[in-house]
């Protein structure tokens, strides 16, 4: 008889609650003798999982391209959400923390532990009305690891490798559906010719009858960008199980004939459901059947190739263990000291940040079909409007081997592409958002010795065919209205751009970013003594103060803000439009600055925000501003006021730019705000969508201590969140440590009083990165109030354009 609904789900209930004594009892006991810790053990990938932060869950390696992990119907754009949503498959690659439509997700199994009298026909192919729920408190995750039970009455546990997911399915009871099922435990799964977003064009699968292997390709559309992509898999079973049957699906119907299917673009929308199945004869309850799924973007024979190869032996614990060695290492290069803490969440949102920022770029090596190429072969760069901020420092810091594949593989993008990418995503060119802002990567690592087999002569060719010629379609390449950016030094509201096309908004943004994206390039001209393009270059950086309206005033809801002053948006004849300084912030309009064609002068932030965006010469900023004082306050009142969405990334260097006032103690203060106000260790513990790293990179840095401003040689210097905190660069074997002096659990003493670096006072403000590479000690004493004298001198702040220091 099979065992009813019930029973099954009180089973896995009961599971779920010894399960959950013993992380709690883990959590525990993770304190060492000597305080130290265990990264590892801290990560909690469900942190950003709720309230739209979309954060992948599941199992994968660093920057793996296997991402693997049980998909649902709501808010899914990392796959899983902790919503409570339904279950409509698992599958195998996702991106993480992106906004927007949902990306990937392709050729999902479904498991079924029988159908409905035991006829093919009784389970439900389409995965609108196949959904099951998930069983309360079931699902953990680490890295590497994903499980989850379901009401059916399976448990499903994940790992993977590189480009392999590996799945054991365990059966405790035949409950499809909401009802108990008259049928035995015959397990069906399913491989779906479908992907997240639904944009499947034409795909193909057949099915193996003696040994069940499920293989296929479909051709899908990217999340947030032109173009198509084609992807393949191979799934295979271990030997143990007998098959009852073998065959294909179309629709809602399936059969035993043929053992393959061809399905081409038509008019249903969604598309047509189809894919293949394998039947398994009656099991035992506890019967546990494993799946490796293989996937390759070249053919399905190496999807099965990179399955063979990376799981020959369809061993669950063995590919879990080798998951959690190499998660282990990679985190390893930090160490942080937590002796005194007895609460585990600020250990928790540590870790759990570098983890997330390690997700994404998605190592695609040898897996680009587009080009031939020894190169490395990155992809999810998704997208680098986010991502130069904060994630590629970070990884710069960390694991500076990865970063310099990247670089490497961003170069060969241009060299094959004929320009960098601001966002690309499934091997097609994705959106552009605002300036051409690989620039910004290319530069911060050429400036911290990412030198290893990096082509930077092509490199600086790159940058330079950005800042000179216009694409013929600037939407996912390149900069528009170069014409005017070159003639006039801004981009009109109404500019004439006979040179290329793209979107014709957004004005201001790509104003300030052109004008740092130049600067960028000047820093890297100098560097290689190429006096003419540095002077011309400089010079151009400087276009951000040609949308400064010196005249603007700002109210909010009637109120003035008592600030005036604002960058604006100005028109061809060089009158000037307006823009609400509010618009596009948490006080007015928020969503009304996206990438489209209703959208306004600013992106994703108002001209309150991108006023603060010169972060090549801040100096002058300050003075336009109205000088150190009014800057402060200034900058106090967008902190305060409601403007500021620390949820988008614009936000970060807003927060520690009081460095540049002379004023690093309020820096400190911004931080110990935002965190853990709006990073906790809840499902909804982070502010907005991840993008791709982005928070937990930032949420990384900032408890760290040594926040960049990402394009140049600087690290804002604030008190770590931890008594001390060490990074070893593993290219040079050198470690940097930051020790402090009256640390305290509560937080009271947050201000640097002094500091040491290498038993030397150090008075600076900022760190360079030849600290991290050559290592060393910087010891800080703190104290319960803002220091009158450490950081606040005019050689201590860091360096600016125009006054060259």
């Amino acid at each position: 008889m099979p065992a009813p609904k019930m029973s099954a789900r009180l089973f896995l209930l009961c599971l779920v609650a010894a399960t959950s004594g013993q992380a709690s009892f883990a959590r525990l006991s993770r304190q060492t003798a000597n305080g130290s810790q265990s990264g590892y053990d801290f990560v909690d990938p469900l942190i950003g999982t709720r309230n739209g932060g979309h954060v992948f869950a599941g199992a994968t390696l660093p920057f793996g391209m296997a991402k693997a992990v049980a998909d649902v119907t709501e808010d899914n754009q990392g796959g899983y959400a902790s919503n409570g949503s339904p279950v409509t498959g698992f599958s195998h690659m996702h991106d993480s923390g992106t906004g927007g439509a949902s990306s990937l997700a392709n050729f999902p199994i479904f498991v079924y532990p029988g159908c409905t009298h035991d006829e093919l026909d009784g389970c439900v192919f389409p995965k609108t009305q196949r959904s099951v729920q998930i069983v309360d408190g079931s699902v953990l995750a680490r890295p590497g690891y994903f499980s989850i039970d379901l009401e059916s009455g399976i448990r499903a546990e994940i790992t993977a490798a590189n480009h392999t997911a590996l799945y054991s399915f365990t059966f405790f009871g035949n409950a499809t559906g909401n009802a108990t099922v008259d049928a035995p435990l015959s397990p069906l799964f399913i491989m779906d010719l479908t992907d997240l977003p639904d944009t499947r064009r034409n795909g193909s699968a057949s099915v193996d009858p003696d040994t069940g292997r499920m293989s296929g390709s479909g051709t899908f559309e990217p999340s947030f960008g032109t173009g198509t992509y084609t992807l393949h898999f191979c799934a295979d079973f271990p030997q143990g199980n007998t098959m009852r049957e073998t065959g294909v699906f179309v629709n809602n119907r399936g059969g035993s004939e043929p053992k393959s299917i061809v399905i081409g673009q038509d008019n249903n929308s969604p598309p047509l459901p189809a894919g293949t199945y394998t039947w398994f004869d009656e099991v035992e309850a506890g019967t546990t059947i494993t799946i490796r799924v293989g996937l390759s973007f070249m053919s399905v024979d190496q999807a099965c190739n990179n399955a063979e190869t990376e799981i020959p032996d369809f061993d669950f614990s063995k590919t879990l263990a080798a998951a959690e060695d190499i998660w282990k290492d990679k985190l390893s290069v930090l160490d942080i000291d937590t002796t005194g803490f007895e609460e585990d969440d600020l250990k928790i949102i540590f870790w759990s940040g570098v983890y997330r920022a390690m997700l994404s770029p998605q190592d695609y090596t040898g897996e680009n079909y587009l080009w031939e190429s020894d190169e490395p072969y990155y992809d999810s760069w998704y997208c680098i409007w986010d991502s130069f901020r904060s994630i590629h420092p970070f990884i710069t810091l960390v694991d500076p081997y990865s970063q310099t594949l990247m670089i490497r593989s961003l170069i060969d993008i241009y060299r094959h592409e004929g320009w960098l990418p601001d966002c690309r995503m499934s091997l097609s060119k994705g959106w552009t958002q605002g300036g051409s802002n690989a620039d910004v990567v290319l530069v911060d690592a050429y400036l911290k010795n990412i030198t290893q087999d990096v082509d930077w002569v092509t490199g600086y060719e790159a940058l330079v065919k950005d800042a000179e010629d216009e694409p013929p379609v600037w939407d996912y390449e390149g900069r528009g209205g170069l014409y005017s950016w070159k003639n006039l030094g801004y981009i009109p509201a109404d500019d004439f751009d006979p040179y290329g096309n793209g979107l014709i908004t957004r004005s201001i943004s790509r104003t300030v970013e052109y004008a740092y994206n130049d600067f960028c390039i000047a820093e890297m001209a100098a560097a290689l003594e190429n006096q003419e393009d540095y002077e011309k270059y400089t010079e151009r950086s400087g276009n951000w103060i040609n949308l400064w309206n010196p005249d603007q005033t700002s109210d909010i809801d009637g109120t003035d803000t008592g600030f005036t002053g604002f960058l604006q948006p100005k028109y061809l004849n060089g009158t000037w439009g307006y823009q609400d300084p509010t618009l596009c912030s948490s006080v007015m309009s928020f969503d009304s600055c996206y990438l489209n064609s209703g959208g306004h002068e600013t992106y994703e932030g108002s001209p309150w925000l991108y006023t603060f965006f010169a972060p090549h010469d801040m100096a002058s900023l300050i003075t336009t501003l109205g000088g150190p004082d009014t800057f402060v306050s200034r900058l106090d009142y967008l902190h305060e006021s409601g403007i500021l969405y620390v949820g988008d990334e614009q936000a970060f260097l807003t927060i520690f730019q009081y460095h540049y006032a002379g004023r690093p103690g309020k820096s400190t203060e911004r931080v110990h705000y935002y965190i853990p106000s709006q990073f906790n260790t809840t499902t909804a513990g982070i502010p907005g969508n991840d993008d791709s790293g982005a928070m937990g990179s930032f949420v990384a840095l900032a408890m760290l201590g040594i926040f960049p401003n990402p394009g140049q040689d600087i690290y804002f210097i604030t008190a770590p969140f931890f008594p001390s905190v060490s990074i070893t660069n593993r290219m040079t074997g050198n470690t940097a440590t930051i020790k402090t002096t009256n640390f305290d659990t509560a937080y009271a003493n947050i201000y640097i009083q002094s500091a040491k670096l290498n038993g030397e006072d150090y008075t600076k403000n900022y760190l360079t990165h030849s600290f991290f590479l050559e290592g060393g000690t910087l010891e800080l004493i703190l104290g319960d109030k803002e220091s009158t004298s450490w950081g606040t001198g005019e050689g201590d702040v860091p360096p600016s354009l125009s006054t060259n220091t």
